[in-house]
């Protein structure tokens, strides 16, 4: 059981503290996914602050605490999609991978277009894994979809990326393996 756990169960029992405490150990990583979703920062702020108080609101809703980091994820991808419809644009990541020793900055853009050209709903699999690490059956839970969907959605993702990657004839030689 993960210490969060416990202090969802304070939460939900009254513990604003807990629940604060909580809020500031996931709120960095809930930044960085609204930044791969919206790409502004203003925008990011709304979002989070909407699924903080969504979440404290709803707390007592949450029938199992461990479950709460895929929660509020949810949450959170509700709230960044509305922002989306709001502005009538699509979703773009702004990074995925994190760059290996040897990757230069042309690494990075180039990566960055290319991710940008998924499909919205294979970019996000691909951003609650490798950027957020929720298990495939985390990511499932999050999206409402099952465990077999999320794993087709990811080996299209990949092997969509590589394909684009070994095209560049300039980063052949770097594609390794996504």
């Amino acid at each position: 059981m993960d210490i969060h756990t416990d202090y969802i169960r304070k939460a939900q029992a009254g513990d604003k503290e807990a629940f604060i405490y909580v809020m500031q150990e996931l709120e960095l990583p809930l930044y960085r996914m609204a930044l791969l979703m919206l790409k502004q920062e203003a925008d990011c702020a709304d979002a989070i602050q909407e699924t903080m108080l969504k979440a404290f609101q709803s707390l007592h809703a949450l029938r199992e605490p461990k479950y709460f980091k895929t929660w509020i994820y949810r949450i959170l991808i509700n709230e960044c999609n509305k922002i989306v419809n709001k502005r009538n644009q699509t979703v773009v990541v702004e990074e995925l991978f994190n760059a290996s020793a040897a990757s230069t900055d042309y690494d990075l853009i180039d990566l960055q277009e290319v991710v940008d050209r998924l499909e919205e709903n294979l970019r996000i699999v691909i951003v609650l894994y490798y950027f957020q690490d929720l298990s495939v059956n985390e990511i499932a839970q999050v999206l409402g979809i099952s465990s077999g969907a999320v794993k087709t959605r990811m080996h299209r993702a990949r092997k969509l990326l590589l394909s684009w990657l070994s095209n560049n004839p300039e980063r052949k030689m770097n594609c390794g393996t996504i």
